[in-house]
């Protein structure tokens, strides 16, 4: 289950600070008033029902599907989320993974992130999937259960690689060191899905901790 993380605290404080001294701009347009402006998100393409696969075959997930297409501002904010430690935008971006999951939603009773490894979460600051389960709990309801999944294998990215080689590359790479799931139907959150291969591995390690299911959600589609 979650908990306080001092770290998170002042990296928010910071953030305060940082958007009094320097004002928001939309990282799509650059207007002044926030990071991902209403006239941008206006523009995401959304999906729509009836939801397409994206990952064929699902198994052992019972679905899988993206709120948006990976384009246009999406695109821009993801990036900067990711890579440029935008930690602000994931309550823009959790309204957009909010809206993909109210169109449908699955029944489940906690939400759980994929898991960055230790050393690449320290390095970058932060879990953006555990940002965006954080936002969907807190618009859901629904319980947040972090670190009960765990990354244990520092993989190589998976930008660039072939589809095979994504589902070899995090092979194993993931474990439960708890029986905090057990029985629980898990709705896994992460941000962008290429093939599917690491909600696939996540997936395994749940349902061989005892989870009920296994279902997942990410932002983007790529």
């Amino acid at each position: 289950m979650s908990s306080f993380d001092p770290s998170n605290h002042l990296a928010s404080l910071r953030e305060v600070v940082l958007n009094l001294l320097f004002p928001a701009r939309c990282v799509s347009c650059g207007k002044e008033g926030g990071w991902l402006c209403p006239t941008c998100s206006q523009q995401i393409s959304f999906y729509e029902m009836p939801w397409p696969s994206f990952a064929d075959p699902f198994e052992p997930l019972e679905q899988v599907r993206s709120a948006a297409h990976l384009s246009g501002a999406l695109r821009k904010a993801i990036h900067e989320f990711k890579y440029r430690g935008l930690r602000a935008l994931a309550s823009p971006l959790g309204q957009v993974l909010y809206r993909g999951w109210e169109k449908d939603p699955w029944p489940v009773d906690a939400l759980v992130p994929v898991p960055l490894h230790p050393r690449r979460e320290r390095a970058r600051g932060y879990n953006q999937s555990a940002l965006l389960a954080r936002e969907l709990a807190a618009r859901t309801g629904l319980q947040m259960v972090d670190q009960a999944l765990v990354r244990t294998v520092n993989t190589a990215p998976q930008v660039g690689l072939s589809a095979i080689e994504r589902a070899e590359n995090v092979h194993q790479a993931f474990t439960c060191p708890s029986n905090s799931l057990n029985g629980r139907r898990v709705l896994l959150i992460d941000d962008v899905l290429t093939t599917g291969a690491t909600m696939r591995a996540c997936a395994s390690a749940l349902l061989q901790a005892g989870a009920l299911s296994v279902w997942g959600l990410t932002l983007a589609h790529e």
